[in-house]
Parts: structure tokens; sequence; C-alpha cells
């Protein structure tokens, strides 16, 4: 396909269709029809760029009436109006209702390759806008966080709705999960997306350090504090605060916290003064809290405090039917970004990476991905590819000694009962997993009598 814009000029009168065309070409990909109503069917049968319409037309459709059309299918695509004179007023009347400009006959052609120019290049730019706004949407909201699984899905409903209110919301699961990205991507539809969203990782401070880190210092508070320094509660002002890990936080900053998160009023170290901040907490942690309670390594009065919506993310292994599509999302990120030509995985390939357990999670899943793609040497990843402990299992020798003299039907017919053990009877996904058609599994289930 050509990558010159597209262009679609709507002319009764071949002779100027075929004129304005030639003067096109060059530059752009023109298609010419000699109708309104052939222009509108050819228009929602294509994509073009841009319209280029006499406003008379033979025909029970004039150029009005296409501009009416093209609007109506919502697309992104600018008209521009050809006319005598004596129609200047209504062409006029177009630009009103969303024609780009007109141009007067006789036309001009270096005027009429002006108006083009300029009209394609609007288009272009509304268009590069919105891939970009896509991609922020990808990477800051719901929408590119993936997961088709119903326990995925139903979280990003509920963290959907929770993002419209200043609530506090703990996000909990094993290392890896993705807390992160679901606290910004809260932030990013929350009212506060215009503020600042700051994470801290609670963990492995000590008191003062992360005293000094939540609510900052004044100079000369300890010994190095040689000036004023803001705290993150300061910086997150107007925004989000994203208190990672918070279950390692210490008990006397425990405290600390939920003073300010009560009265929202900082006090910097060194300081006898406070301040007041406006900031949303979100909080994350691997930990079981309540335990942590029961043990008097974590303040209930907090717990309450930090779960107004209280969220679990259940790890990779619990939500298998995330793993592909995480993996194709993966593999056309990095094969992008580091201009690989990677389509995707081996059925054999992608049968282990689906059922390796992922103690990393998602971001696990991610590095992998990564690595395999940099390295990657063809199109498509095979077995070979993976990383050693996928496909090297400790025992491996003495499970091939064990297959040694057994029937291939008996094996066949071992696999394919095995697999739909696994995915519970699902013969799409089974099929996939054992790299054959549905069809022909189908026939195998029905010739070894598998139910």
């Amino acid at each position: 396909m050509s990558d010159k814009p597209h262009i679609l000029i709507v002319e009764d009168e071949q002779a100027h269709a075929e004129v304005m065309a030639e003067a096109l070409e060059r530059d752009y990909q023109v298609t010419t029809v000699h109708d309104g109503r052939t222009g509108l069917d050819k228009y929602r049968q294509g994509w073009f760029d841009l319209v280029i319409t006499d406003l008379k037309l033979g025909g029970d459709i004039d150029g009005l009436g296409v501009l009416e059309g093209i609007r109506a299918e919502n697309r992104l695509c600018e008209v521009v109006m050809i006319t005598a004179h004596s129609s200047i007023e209504t062409c006029k009347q177009a630009l009103r209702d969303g024609a780009y400009d007109y141009i007067e006959k006789p036309i001009d052609l270096d005027l009429l390759r002006t108006v083009v120019a300029r009209a394609t290049q609007k288009v272009q730019l509304t268009t590069e806008n919105r891939q970009l706004q896509d991609r922020l949407d990808e990477k800051f909201g719901f929408d590119g966080i993936v997961g088709e699984s119903p326990t995925m899905l139903r979280i990003l409903d509920t963290l959907r709705r929770a993002a419209t209110s200043d609530i506090t919301v703990l996000l909990r699961g094993e290392s890896g999960v993705g807390k992160e990205l679901l606290a910004n991507a809260i932030h990013q539809n929350s009212p506060r997306k215009n503020g600042p969203f700051v994470p801290v990782n609670c963990a492995g401070l000590s008191d003062s350090l992360l005293e000094s880190e939540l609510f900052g210092h004044v100079k000369g508070a300890f010994t190095g504090a040689a000036g004023d320094r803001k705290g993150v509660f300061a910086v997150a002002d107007d925004g989000t605060l994203f208190l990672d890990e918070i279950g390692d936080m210490p008990l006397a900053m425990q405290a600390k916290l939920l003073r300010v998160l009560e009265d929202h009023t900082v006090i910097p170290v060194g300081s006898t003064t406070g301040f007041k901040v406006d900031v949303r907490i979100i909080s994350a942690t691997n930990q079981n809290l309540q335990e942590g309670i029961e043990k008097k390594k974590f303040r209930q009065d907090l717990y309450f405090r930090i779960r107004g919506v209280d969220v679990e993310i259940p790890p990779l292994r619990q939500r298998r039917g995330d793993i592909e599509p995480l993996l194709n999302y993966f593999i056309r990120e990095f094969s992008e970004k580091e201009n690989r030509p990677v389509k995707g995985f081996t059925p054999p390939a992608l049968r282990l990476l689906k059922q390796y357990e992922w103690p990393g999670n998602v971001r696990e899943l991610r590095n992998t991905i990564k690595t395999m793609v940099v390295l990657a040497e063809k199109e498509w990843l095979d077995v070979a590819d993976l990383p050693f402990e996928m496909h090297h299992r400790q025992g491996e020798d003495e499970t091939l000694s064990q297959l040694a003299g057994v029937k291939l039907d008996e094996l066949e017919k071992t696999a394919i009962r095995r697999t739909l053990e696994l995915v519970k009877g699902n013969r799409e996904q089974a099929a996939k997993m054992l790299g054959i058609g549905e069809r022909t599994l189908y026939r195998k289930i029905k010739e070894y009598n598998l139910t």
C-alpha cells in the first residue's frame, strides 16, 4: 500500500476530474469518480485523507450531500469544495458544516496543490496526535494493562470505578504482578491526572531516612542536612502518592504516617511548624497485613485507613489466561523497540511458556521476552530460544528413559489426554498447545475414545 495520502475526487465533468488528478498524482494517491452516490460508496469502501468534491454534481447527491455523508461516518478526513462564483455563499455554509476549504472555478492548479497540502498535513498531524495519545493511554491507562482472564477484568472494573474518587486503595499481591502500573493507571484515570504521581518504596529504609523521604527536612535537622529538602508528600501535592511495600514500614513511622493521613499536615524533620497537603494515597504490599497486625508489626488503625478499596492481584500462575496475551503484547513492544522482525512463538515454545510457573510474574515475563527478542535470529522464537530453566528440568534424562520403547500412538494418546485435562476440556486451547488443528484434535479424540 502506498504511503502517500489518499485523495478522492468527486467531479461529474470527467475532463475536470482528470486535470485535478494529474496535478496531484505525483504526491498523492488519487481516485476519481463522477457522481455523489458513487463517491460516498467509494469513500465507505476505502480510506481517504481528503475528498475534493464539486458542489454541483449530476445525480441525486450533490457536494453538500457528499460532505454530510462523510461527516456522518465520523472518520478523520477533510473535504474541499469546488464551486462556481455564483455558489460561494453555499460553500461558506459548507465551511460551517465542517468542510476544510473551497476553491473557485476556473481552478488555479497551484492554489489547488497548496490547499490540498495544508488539508492533508492537518490530517497527518491529527493522526500523529491521536497515535501519541493512544501510546500514552497504553502506557498509563487501564486499556494498556493486558489481561483477559475474568479475574483481571473484574479487578480493572473495580479500579476504574475507584479511580474517579479520592478513596484510598490498597493493592496486594506478589512481587512483579504490576501493582505500580495499576496505581499509575488509577492516577491517570482520576481527577488528579494533571498532578504528579510519586512512587516511594517503604522497604529497606531506617526510620530517620524514611521520615526525611516522606516529610522532608530543614537545614541542620541532622548531620549532613546542608539545606531544606522537600519530602514526597510535598512533591505529590494535588496528585497521588504511591506507597509501595507499606508492609515493611517501621512501626514508629506508621504512627507518623497515620497522623498525616488523618490531618493532612506534614511537619518536616527538624521543624516545629507544618503545612497542609492534598494527596491521594495508594498503597501496595506483598505481605499479609492482617498477619502483621496479629504479630504487632503493623498498626490496625493504619490498615483500616489505607484499605478504602482493597484489591488482591493474583499471581500469573493463577490466571494463565493472561499469559498468551501478555506474550503477544511484549513481543510487539520489543520487536518494535529493538527493531527485530520477531513475529511470535512456535507451538512447542508457546506451550512451555504457558506452562511455566512465572515466580516473578509479569515483571519476569516482560524481561524474559525482552531478552529473547534482543537475541533472536529468526522471526519465530522456538524452544531453544527459551531461558535454560524453562526447557531443562532436573530428571529430564530419567523421563526420556521412561519413554523409550513406548508406542508412538500411546505417547500421542497420553499427550492429548493430559493436555485436555490441563485446559479442563477446552479443545481450542488444547489444539493450540499441541500445535495441531482443531479438526485434527477432534479426529484424534474420537480415534482414541477420549472424553
